[in-house]
């Protein structure tokens, strides 16, 4: 039975994370790539001014522009920057993550756009707290004839914002490399333990990781949106600078193949000798990879940059805009020129974080182990801020007094996923991303005048 919802879930992902998936991101963040005049080329030096600015304590939000910003890539700089790529380059091949960048591009835009929704029209829970994302900009950018388009994006939200793909690949990453399926058979706890819950030892081992992953969550989530700030500003800064060291080294150490990865980014991009359905193939495997890497258009960033305490749009807009040069941009083309150069992609099946996990492996003396700290934080930092994002659905949709329950369910499945397999796992992700997309770019493209009045009187007005 199991199998076969898999198998479903599996089924109707293909469908919809395809064609549909591919114009509604890429053509709608094209859209608004145009219309808004280049926003993310032209505006880039203002976005980078508005890290330095403060927020004032007193402003209405629980966060600061930066600290949202952090929040907002701990959650989209996680696992997807490494499975995801390394997914996208066994289905894809090496043009996969030129689509990626072109993702990253109008993903720019499209977070912009969000960003400044988010401030605009930000909403309120039943307790008075400031909340944002695509539900109240629906119903107030929109009007409330549009509450069900709302409540179809928060339920979808409830979903789409579970860590599925980091529980399940942070438990592979760790058996792969601190144990082998021999001593896991021998470990005589774990075989008891099989025996009195009926089930094979592997499926024990990562039941019981995937406890130990719910349990360090809950020590950070149950604090809150701003304990899950403070230690996103910690985190992120650290994780990828120590990323970016590691891929220096592979890059300083393998220069002599860097030409030929990039050029085969490009050549295998826009590669006709396997014919145009091929071609578009490539396109849309890296456009659904980038969906889950910089969240662009999903709608999750809205939700964080509507905590912020920033009171005009376009500022954080500005800061928004960032999340995708980051992960997209930055640490995706970390991870694709680590595993071109070092790696193999010629495997069979859907392989994610082991194909990654063999490149550095192959590159650094204990690369393994040191990826599997960057694999610890990296999933670490996406599952605190995901937490927020369901638990604002929740609240949403049942209040806060019965929302807050949600947290409970959200580190019940990080156990439960740690244990279903992995094509189960991408299905299930790319399926309820795409259920939000669709509400979250019908709102974001129907108020984007909006956006560009709103944009036009603030870059337009004298300075001080």
């Amino acid at each position: 039975m199991f199998d076969a919802i898999g198998q479903f879930i599996v089924n109707t992902a293909e469908i919809l994370c395809g064609y549909p998936l591919f114009f509604l991101l890429i053509g709608g963040g094209l859209y608004l790539f145009l219309s808004s005049g280049a926003v993310s080329l032209r505006r880039l030096p203002a976005a980078m001014g508005e890290l330095r600015r403060k927020n004032s304590k007193a402003d209405n939000g629980q966060i600061s522009s930066v600290q949202a910003l952090a929040s907002v890539v701990a959650a989209t700089v996680g696992l997807g920057n490494i499975a995801g790529v390394a997914i996208a380059l066994v289905m894809g091949g090496p043009g996969a993550i030129f689509w990626m960048w072109v993702s990253a591009l109008v993903g720019m835009a499209t977070k912009y756009h969000e960003g400044v929704l988010a401030i605009m029209y930000k909403g309120k829970d039943d307790q008075g707290n400031p909340q944002g994302g695509p539900m109240h900009i629906i119903e107030q950018g929109l009007g409330p004839k549009w509450t069900p388009l709302a409540k179809f994006f928060a339920i979808a939200g409830l979903f789409g914002t579970l860590c599925i793909m980091n529980a399940n690949q942070l438990t592979e990453a760790f058996m792969t490399t601190f144990t082998t399926p021999e001593a896991i058979n021998s470990n005589t706890f774990i075989s008891t333990l099989g025996g009195w819950l009926s089930l094979e030892n592997v499926r024990v081992y990562r039941l019981l990781f995937g406890i130990a992953i719910a349990a360090i969550v809950a020590v950070v989530i149950l604090g809150g949106i701003k304990r899950i700030a403070s230690v996103a500003t910690v985190m992120v800064p650290f994780m990828v600078g120590l990323y970016f060291l590691m891929v220096l080294y592979i890059i300083i150490t393998n220069i002599h193949g860097v030409p030929a990865v990039f050029r085969s980014i490009f050549t295998e991009a826009f590669n006709l000798r396997a014919g145009i359905g091929a071609l578009a193939g490539i396109a849309i495997i890296g456009a659904r990879r980038a969906a889950l890497v910089n969240d662009a258009g999903i709608g999750t960033a809205s939700i964080m940059h509507g905590a912020s305490r920033n009171d005009q749009p376009v500022r954080e807009g500005l800061v928004a805009m960032l999340g995708p040069s980051i992960d997209s941009g930055l640490v995706c083309t970390l991870t694709a020129v680590a595993i071109l150069l070092c790696g193999d992609i010629h495997v069979e099946g859907v392989k994610g974080l082991e194909v990654a996990m063999g490149a550095f492996k192959t590159a650094i003396p204990y690369g393994d182990i040191l990826l599997m700290c960057i694999v610890i934080c990296f999933a670490m930092s996406s599952m605190f801020s995901y937490s927020f994002y369901g638990t604002t659905c929740a609240n949403y949709l049942f209040g806060t007094r019965r929302g807050r329950y949600y947290v409970w369910f959200f580190l019940a499945t990080l156990v439960i996923f740690a244990i279903v397999p992995l094509e189960t796992a991408v299905g299930f992700c790319d399926l309820f991303y795409a259920l939000m997309a669709i509400p979250t770019m019908i709102a974001v493209i129907s108020l984007s005048k909006h956006v560009r009045r709103a944009t036009k009187e603030y870059f337009n007005r004298p300075k001080s």
